[in-house]
């Protein structure tokens, strides 16, 4: 009886998930998201009909990522199924898959059950349009990679795209609403429950997935998701993310492709990015992250309390590209020396991003607290600063060589004396031991220097994307600068306290290689600015932007795109001087 009443416990937390809309914090999820906040870092899998194709139709490149071709290049569905006979799979290996995630250091892989075109990895009842009956591969592509990841160790999950589906009648964004193909029309309650809903049984039954990864809620009204809500919570087990439809909040928050400035305090969130544009496979798409990006935006998710979500895009017939191979086993070599300063960490202490680098903790039941120093840029005279941190460590080494390091105190904070050079190029960690909590009282919004004026350094802002992308911070320390702003929509946020309100000039450190426009929004003022070009590549120039009045008090100042005439630019530094 005990162990029914347990159970109902569970079942009843994860309905809760539904029923209250609310996402509970880190301290009181139940203890089946333990391993999950431990685990930080993960493999996501894009594998589908979409391999064949590969970015291409009829001789000509489609734009857009690769899984989305069909819609993209509106490709009649039996032109779509049509490829589906050279999906083989025929170089898969899902041990050497497993084995890649094990070595990069990746605690659980996520895998594309069925996306949005609708084919599904496995034989599904409710559909042929699957591998083992509509594929050259001719055989279920799920099993094999679940048990090869357990046996590594590792966690297994699926995607699955409950709403959105470009091959079954009445598919959301199909049948009626986008479709491009008659073949699509068709009930959309319809397909939800002969289609969807049984699928999502047959994976749960079959596999077992310790993550069922919802993707686009198209038109997932309260009343359609309650049936997989109800489904969910009969499994109490599966983490699940906020992308099932109205009302659901699941366990975790799921940017995409960008990283939350601030992460999200007291609330799971996994991060999910590509290594070059796009998730599925798409051959002319070279444009890979380079290893000090990737190990940086794993620094910088896990110093915000988030997990990391990596894909790797396979072929048609089964190989990974090796571009991600080298990038996954460079990760991996990393991870070997440093992965106790990501592993079962929290989000460091500090409220503002440090110039030099990122900080995670861990604390003890007794109060010890270990901070893991990930050093970006190492300073040329050996000293990084823990602003306002009062206490001295017990203990410090740096981990890949286990040199000590010594710390002083100065009226700024912790000094702390990096032995040598960098022991890693892109991030090398120093571990600090404390014998009680670590109290940092740093101002979480920029304040005026002793001369009234407040600056901005590229760390300072906060850059707010979407699911297509963000504003990039490249380099670091005094170097440090925001580029690949691709999109107007995209904006930079710099939250500051001023002591009074008054008028301020807004000046910045800027690269544009055409004229271009920006606003300057504070709350719903927006004052326009016009930066004249500056000449080619990253030729940077010192402008005015404009003057604003901001209030007493803490507040913020964007920078957004203008809606005509916005061109892109990069940015170092901005300031803000007070008008006597």
């Amino acid at each position: 009886m005990k162990a029914l009443r347990s159970v109902l416990a569970l079942v009843l937390s994860g309905a809760a998930l539904w029923a209250t809309e609310t996402t509970p914090s880190v301290k009181d999820v139940p203890d089946r998201t333990q391993w999950f906040r431990e685990a930080r870092f993960g493999m996501f899998i894009h594998w589908g009909v979409y391999a064949v194709p590969a970015g291409e139709w009829q001789g000509k490149p489609v734009n857009g990522i690769g899984e989305w071709i069909m819609k993209n290049g509106k490709i009649p569905v039996a032109d779509y199924r049509a490829f589906a006979k050279d999906f083989t799979a025929a170089n898969y290996d899902p041990q050497a898959w497993a084995r890649l995630a094990h070595t990069a250091g990746m605690k659980y892989v996520v895998i594309t059950a069925k996306h949005h075109d609708g084919f599904a990895l496995y034989d599904s009842a409710a559909s042929d349009w699957n591998a083992v009956k509509a594929s050259g591969a001719g055989r279920d592509l799920i099993a094999p990679l679940a048990q090869a990841v357990r046996a590594e160790g590792l966690k297994f999950g699926l995607y699955y795209s409950q709403a959105q589906d470009w091959n079954h009648p009445g598919g959301a964004k199909a049948g009626g609403k986008g479709s491009w193909d008659p073949a699509q029309d068709g009930d959309y309650d319809a397909y939800l429950q002969k289609v969807s809903l049984p699928q999502v049984r047959e994976i749960i039954d079959r596999y077992d997935p310790a993550i069922i990864w919802w993707d686009t809620p198209m038109d997932m009204t309260r009343e359609r998701v309650k049936p997989f809500a109800d489904l969910l919570a009969a499994h109490p087990a599966i983490i699940s993310n906020n992308r099932l439809g109205t009302g659901f909040k699941g366990d975790t928050k799921t940017p995409e492709q960008y990283i939350p400035p601030r992460g999200y305090p007291g609330e799971l969130f996994e991060v999910c990015m590509t290594m070059n544009d796009t998730w599925g496979f798409k051959k002319n798409d070279t444009n890979w992250k380079s290893v000090r990006q990737i190990l940086r935006n794993l620094s910088d998710i896990s110093s915000k309390g988030g997990n990391f979500l990596l894909n790797v895009g396979p072929t048609a017939d089964g190989r990974i590209p090796d571009a991600s191979i080298e990038r996954l086993e460079a990760v991996g070599r990393w991870m070997k020396v440093n992965s106790e300063a990501i592993y079962a960490t929290e989000a460091g202490p500090f409220p503002r991003r440090l110039p030099w680098g990122r900080v995670t903790q861990k604390r003890a039941a007794n109060g010890a607290t270990t901070l893991f120093l990930h050093v970006w840029d190492w300073p040329a005279d050996g000293k990084i600063v823990l602003p306002t941190v009062k206490q001295t460590p017990v203990s410090g080494k740096v981990l890949a060589n286990g040199v000590d390091v010594k710390t002083t105190a100065s009226p700024e904070g912790l000094v702390v004396a990096l032995p040598g050079t960098a022991t890693d190029a892109d991030v090398s960690v120093v571990r600090l031991d404390f014998a009680a909590p670590v109290v940092v009282t740093q101002e979480s919004f920029n304040t005026p220097d002793a001369d009234g004026r407040i600056t901005f350094s590229a760390q300072d802002a906060d850059a707010h994307g979407s699911y297509d992308g963000n504003i990039q911070l490249r380099d670091s320390g005094l170097d440090a600068y925001l580029t690949d702003w691709k999109n107007p929509k995209w904006r930079l946020e710099y939250m500051l306290k001023t002591p009074v309100a008054s008028k301020w000039t807004v000046t910045a450190e800027v690269a544009a290689p055409e004229a271009t426009a920006l606003l300057i929004a504070v709350g719903k003022t927006e004052t326009p600015a016009a930066v004249a070009a500056t000449g080619p590549g990253l030729t940077w120039s010192t402008v005015t932007l404009g003057v604003i009045d901001l209030p007493a008090g803490e507040t913020s100042v964007e920078l957004k795109g203008a809606p005509s005439g916005w061109k892109g630019l990069s940015l170092r530094h901005v300031w803000l001087t007070p008008i006597h």
